[in-house]
């Protein structure tokens, strides 16, 4: 059993590279989504907060983030 390799197991040189264009693309991707998303939270009425779960002030503290967190 010695002979079978452990493919669970990652190496660096096993997982795809990823370039810095790529990071900076994904990065932009993310954060037009959490824009996208904060702008849908803040059309939300008291109703509709309370069937997701969401607080008043819960809201407040998600809108005053900065974009990029």
């Amino acid at each position: 059993m010695d002979h079978l390799l452990d493919l669970a197991a990652t190496s660096p040189k096993s997982r795809p590279r990823i370039t810095w264009p790529r990071r900076l693309l994904r990065a932009l991707a993310d954060t037009l989504e959490r824009a996208r998303t904060r702008r849908l939270l803040a059309q939300l009425d008291g109703r509709q907060l309370s069937d997701l779960g969401i607080s008043h002030s819960d809201r407040v503290r998600e809108l005053d983030k900065p974009f990029w967190r």
